[in-house]
């Protein structure tokens, strides 16, 4: 049976972002904090080791896959910041084409700094972001 690995913990949040060594990024990261609370409306968790999540929703796959997630989160990684939305949503990639600089996996999204990229449009990603996972995941 599969057994999730990043589940959300008890981990303090400033604690992990006050190990981030290099200035710039430790100040991006508290940024994103900033933004991510008040587009989501919900308070930052740890979630494994290195992914601060906001809010979180209990999925389940048709092939019986299940476990729970942030709704939406980020990770302040050594080389960029990956930001975390709602896989499936067909709006994110008409928001991404205004986001700026960045780059897009299927769930992630990659930035350098934040002064890479349009505050307002991340705001609306993740306030989609939330309103998608809530609206597929009703119960969660």
């Amino acid at each position: 049976m599969y057994e999730q690995k990043t589940k959300e913990t008890d981990n303090s949040v400033i604690e992990f972002l006050d190990l981030i060594e290099n200035d710039k990024k430790r100040e991006d990261a508290y940024k994103l904090l900033d933004i991510f609370t008040e587009a989501t409306g919900y308070p930052a968790k740890m979630w494994g080791p290195s992914i601060i999540g906001f809010g979180s929703y209990h999925y389940r796959y048709d092939t019986g896959h299940e476990g729970d997630a942030p709704l939406a989160g980020f990770s302040p990684r050594k080389a960029k910041v990956s930001l975390y939305f709602a896989t499936g949503d067909t709006e994110r990639a008409a928001l991404l084409q205004n986001l700026g600089k960045h780059t897009a996996g299927k769930a992630c999204v990659y930035i350098n700094k934040v002064a890479d990229i349009d505050v307002a449009v991340l705001k609306e990603l993740i306030e989609q972001s939330v309103a998608f996972l809530n609206e597929r995941f009703p119960n969660a």
